[in-house]
């Protein structure tokens, strides 16, 4: 439990966030836990809580504060406490609803593999949100870095990363092959003698849970599109069923909202053609068509009567104003990113791909330094922001590193609470400091290598003090 003193001597400078009816209920004066973090967290907090506090002062003139709570987890918990997520920790995030983290080390020996991968599955925090955008000034590997705007959604309890595995040539994996073998018929596991197993779990609730944030998002936000990455070709009943039940939960809840890419063509081929018929239809739609099996050709039929029976709500061009729902295979849409990155605009995922997927999108706006992450529990309102990237011990203490991922953290925390002001200032001020070339060093040495020479390289905390400076 949250030691009582300690909790009713905070309590006195804030007041717990609530939820009622689904809705955060945030006072004047919220107290946020924050794990300061590992490594080279300890300078981006220091640098980061400064930006924040001077955000929420300027956009209300000290009529709102934040209330913050340290608590521990990684080096600090263990040094401290010898344990590296102790329960006051969780505790403390499921009282007080909002929290931020700094990064945190991966523990040695047994016990907990990931502490960050511990706080989402003990919190049930189901969606890892990571907008991904590029801010102008921020050096590039890509021609058009601008293009990217896109926010993924990551399924972030289930998939492998569910962490349900055994050591190979273990008595518990011995076990589990012979159940596979034995049991249940399995002859495709080509060297059962040395063979680790892990297992990957996909349920239709995780899934429906996580594309339905990412439908409501994206209607609330006026995005353009969800698009469903997966790996359905080849994991049909795991993957491929989280691309139809998708598909399932945006026709049914969301008829009336949303319009799948295939029906788009069907209904535009009925705006071009009126006369045209079903058959028709279906064969501009499938080419391959008229090669189908008859089963496969009623089918197509089917589809195509349903996606004209929209026609009242979705026909004589409706079907454009609609969220289109569609689907990409996840090797695919690795390629697609970066090719043309601006079709992406909200992506939903399973856990590995979505983990891939948002670093490798980060790439082309400055890298996981600058990337923002949150997980996020939208049926209780429970969230946890947190730098995307690691603790570059090297680096620690040194008051050099890049505080960007964290503040745009904590912008994200701020919108999640509600404090739009507070957060466009701290966007403000991050994107005027990037414009006039004041950065940290890894930003420097990459502009100067593209021939900048109106550079000014900062210290950790030099930048938070920019940012602040440029709030405007």
């Amino acid at each position: 439990m949250l030691r009582m003193e300690r909790r009713e001597g905070l309590e006195q400078a804030g007041c717990a966030i609530t939820v009622q009816d689904g809705r955060l209920v945030v006072p004047d004066h919220p107290i946020i836990p924050f794990i300061e973090g590992d490594g080279t967290g300890r300078d981006i907090w220091r640098a980061s809580v400064r930006v924040f506090d001077a955000a929420v002062k300027r956009a209300y003139g000290g009529q709102r504060r934040i209330a913050w709570l340290e608590v521990y987890a990684g080096e600090k918990a263990f040094n401290t406490l010898k344990t590296w997520l102790p329960d006051e920790t969780i505790q403390a995030f499921r009282i007080y609803v909002v929290g931020i983290k700094g990064p945190l080390t991966t523990p040695i020996g047994g016990g907990i593999r990931s502490l960050n991968v511990a706080l989402r599955q003990l919190l049930d925090l189901y969606v890892c949100l990571r907008p991904v955008r590029y801010i102008r000034g921020v050096p590039s590997p890509v021609k058009r870095p601008e293009q990217v705007d896109t926010v993924i959604f990551r399924e972030n309890t289930e998939d492998i990363y569910a962490g349900i595995e055994w050591e190979a040539r273990s008595p518990e994996v011995d076990k589990v092959i012979r159940f596979l073998q034995d049991e249940m018929g399995v002859k495709k596991i080509r060297f059962p003698e040395s063979s680790a197993i892990g297992i990957k779990p996909v349920s239709r609730e995780g899934s429906e849970r996580l594309i339905e944030a990412a439908i409501q998002y994206a209607l609330r936000h006026k995005r353009r599109s969800v698009t469903l990455v997966h790996k359905g070709n080849i994991m049909k009943f795991t993957e491929g069923a989280f691309r139809d039940w998708g598909y399932a939960l945006a026709a049914g809840k969301y008829r009336h909202e949303t319009v799948s890419l295939r029906e788009s063509w069907i209904l535009e081929n009925r705006e071009k053609t009126p006369s045209l018929t079903v058959e028709e239809n279906a064969l501009a739609v499938d080419p391959g068509y008229k090669d189908m099996t008859p089963d496969r050709q009623t089918k197509v039929r089917q589809e195509v009567e349903t996606a004209l029976a929209l026609w009242p709500t979705h026909g004589d061009g409706q079907w454009r104003r609609k969220l289109l729902i569609k689907d990409t295979i996840a090797d695919i849409t690795l390629q697609q990113t970066l090719t043309r990155a601006d079709e992406f605009d909200v992506i939903a995922t399973l856990n590995l791909n979505g983990d891939y997927l948002s670093d490798a999108l980060a790439a082309q706006i400055g890298g996981i330094g600058i990337a923002p992450g949150g997980n996020i529990n939208y049926q209780t309102g429970h969230a946890i922001f947190e730098a995307t990237h690691g603790t570059a011990p090297k680096y620690a203490d040194m008051d050099r590193v890049n505080p960007g991922s964290v503040i745009l953290s904590g912008e994200m925390m701020l919108r999640h609470l509600g404090w739009n002001e507070a957060a466009d200032l701290v966007i403000r001020g991050l994107e005027e400091t990037i414009a006039r070339r004041q950065v940290t060093y890894d930003f420097a040495r990459l502009l100067r290598a593209e021939g900048a020479t109106d550079v000014t390289e900062l210290k950790c905390s030099e930048f938070a003090s920019a940012v602040i400076e440029n709030m405007g």
